[in-house]
């Protein structure tokens, strides 16, 4: 249960699905710019956004809410990632299925993360991943610490 591009972009469906992107520091309203920054995202899909965050139980990290509206985070931009035609309990059943793999436990920066989340997300409803830009903390620091 849930708590409360570019020449292969796939746009079928009638429902757009777009990427909330939020800055987790100030320090990004000069990173961006140059290409850097740390960023939380959520997936925006018939009026509501879904988003992964930590806590210490095994249950699920998503959780629900309004869109542009993350608590803790300053809102960014919204990205169109594709179109779905899911209606919304096929929305919310993608959700729940994620929810096995997305437990809140589980978190980790570098690679289990929001971002990881809303690319799952974004593939399953549209077959289009999420910019790379918006995960590029979690990539180098995979190259950094895996070899």
């Amino acid at each position: 249960m849930l708590c409360r591009k570019n020449s292969s972009f796939d746009d079928k469906g009638s429902v757009p699905v777009h990427l909330n992107v939020y800055d987790l520091t100030p320090f990004n309203g000069y990173a961006y710019w140059l290409g850097l920054g740390v960023y939380h995202s959520g997936v925006q899909v018939h009026g509501v956004e879904y988003a992964f965050g930590a806590h210490e139980y095994p249950t699920t990290g998503i959780f629900e809410g309004e869109p542009k509206q993350c608590e803790g985070f300053t809102f960014r931009k919204s990205i169109l990632i594709g179109k779905t035609d899911m209606g919304p309990a096929e929305v919310r059943t993608v959700m729940e299925d994620l929810a096995e793999e997305y437990k809140g436990n589980a978190y980790n920066l570098i690679t289990k993360n929001c971002n990881h989340f809303c690319n799952d997300a974004c593939i399953r409803l549209t077959g289009n991943p999420i910019p790379s830009w918006v995960n590029r903390l979690a990539r180098i620091g995979k190259g950094k610490f895996h070899g």
